[in-house]
């Protein structure tokens, strides 16, 4: 090792080493720990058999850090990642055009999104995805999942299948587009019942909701079937929006529990919808949807039909760190309006319906369309 290498790397230690000392107290009680961390850097520096830049060791420290939260929606994204989950939040992105959920532990295709690479290709609802790029997905979580599927528009990914009732995994080569997700489908079914389908919380979705409902009752709706099965969430102002739809004004939407700050309660504000509404909810319902559901449930302004929720009931912001990276850390964790919390516990319907794998009849949403028949005679 050069006489500059050495140096370099003794100012890098010294450097680390300030910085931790100024933490006194906590230096006090973890200063093992942390000589110990600039011991590892500094073998690794002039031991490892390849040469490894400061960067990634630190950038892998501050992975380990949050990782070691065990705490599965806190993760450390860098600039690439962070990019995307922005992307995704304004509902735009380069990518495959497949909405996928968790189920088991494995990545399951929810639907892919018409006319994208993914839906050209022939992949189909129910999917599971084994591998991305050459990366075994089983255990993988959901955020690294979409983000290795996402991409600059004309790059390739390469997603291995496994088809139900298949034993060989099928490969697709896709080559990513310029996605926008439709998160909002509607329609009027028979006997004046409306549909909307949402399935994610964007910034747009709220607009998109309103726009959708104000279409409908135009055509007559006189009453709603809202479907957040499979919705993994979103943003919690969209949530809350949403929601103010349906809530009756002044009423309770979200309470908001901080740690180190006072709690938040989000109230309705606006006159509620006025029509019978119910709710279709699964497994993959999850956090916004999960909001979205237990106020209307709590407040009894909707009939929740399907099955128990994922039960997310906590709350993550987004910082930026430096060098366009970023922190996805959970703040704090969201109540019901009636104080309930749903973490690791999901939300029970009203109503219970399966729905059997591979069935081509939607008993859930038949079930809702029977509910609401009753309710508008």
């Amino acid at each position: 090792m050069s006489r500059k290498k050495i140096i370099a790397l003794v100012v890098v230690v010294f450097l680390l080493w300030g910085i931790f000392s100024l933490a006194g107290l906590f230096w006090k009680k973890s200063g093992d720990k942390i000589e110990t961390l600039l011991t590892v850097i500094a073998l690794i520096k002039s031991q490892y058999y390849q040469p490894v830049s400061t960067e990634k060791l630190i950038n892998g420290a501050i992975k380990g850090m949050v990782e070691g939260l065990d705490d599965p929606y806190s993760t450390y994204l860098d600039p690439e990642q962070f990019k995307h989950l922005n992307e995704q939040i304004t509902g735009t992105f380069g990518g495959v055009g497949l909405i996928v959920t968790m189920e088991e532990n494995h990545i399951v295709v929810v639907k892919p999104i018409p006319d994208t690479p993914a839906a050209k290709a022939g992949i189909k609802a129910g999917d599971i995805i084994v591998n991305i790029s050459g990366r075994d997905t089983k255990g993988m979580d959901l955020d690294t999942a979409v983000s290795l599927m996402r991409g600059p528009v004309g790059t390739r990914v390469e997603v291995g299948i496994l088809r139900p009732g298949e034993k060989e995994t099928r490969m697709f080569t896709l080559v990513r587009e310029n996605i926008t997700i439709p998160t909002v489908e509607s329609k009027m079914l028979d006997d004046k019942i409306g549909y909307i389908m949402l399935s994610q919380f964007t910034e747009n979705s709220p607009q998109a909701v309103r726009k959708a409902i104000g279409d409908l009752k135009k055509k007559g709706m006189k009453g709603l079937i809202f479907d957040l099965r499979d919705n993994p969430g979103g943003e919690l102002k969209a949530a809350v929006e949403i929601a103010d739809i349906f809530v009756p004004r002044g009423k309770t939407i979200v309470y908001v529990d901080y740690r180190n700050q006072p709690d938040e309660e989000e109230k309705a504000e606006v006159p509620e919808l006025g029509i019978p509404v119910v709710v279709l909810v699964n497994g993959g319902s999850a956090s916004a949807s999960e909001i979205v559901a237990g106020a209307l449930k709590d407040w009894g302004v909707a009939v929740l039909v399907g099955e128990k929720t994922f039960g997310k009931g906590v709350v993550q912001s987004i910082f930026r760190l430096p060098g366009n990276a970023g922190l996805k850390l959970t703040v704090a964790r969201y109540l019901t309006p009636k104080k309930h919390d749903i973490n690791k516990k999901g939300i029970m319907p009203d109503v219970v319906v399966k729905q059997p794998a591979g069935s081509k009849e939607d008993r859930q949403l038949l079930k809702a369309k029977e509910i609401l028949a009753e309710k508008i005679k």
